[in-house]
């Protein structure tokens, strides 16, 4: 699911150059890509679950101002996957809630 062909910036002609394990699953990426980008393109829809209700959440306005994205991305909650680029080997999250940092804190 990823634009590969756009009218106005042309062809995309990068390939996947980094790995990102989400919730224990190796998922190829693009470095520098948005992380809900790369979850996208691998379809994973939901980035979290609220804290009330326990519903789930994925990519709303994709400028990083609401909070519908996020995700705990190394150890970190609350992180905001829309506007945060894909490095090499980061560890994404599904997060539950208001989300919990993680021991090596």
């Amino acid at each position: 699911m990823r634009v590969k062909k756009h009218p106005i910036l042309e062809e995309d002609t990068r390939v996947p150059d980094a790995i990102i394990i989400v919730d224990g699953k190796e998922i190829p990426a693009k470095e520098g890509e948005p992380i809900a980008a790369a979850l996208l393109a691998a379809g994973i829809r939901k980035f979290r679950y609220t804290a009330k209700e326990g519903k789930p959440r994925g990519i709303f306005c994709g400028i990083g101002r609401c909070t519908d994205c996020t995700m705990t991305v190394d150890g970190q909650p609350n992180v905001r996957t829309c506007v945060t680029p894909v490095r090499n080997g980061m560890i994404v999250e599904t997060q539950k809630g208001l989300g919990r940092w993680s021991d090596e804190q």
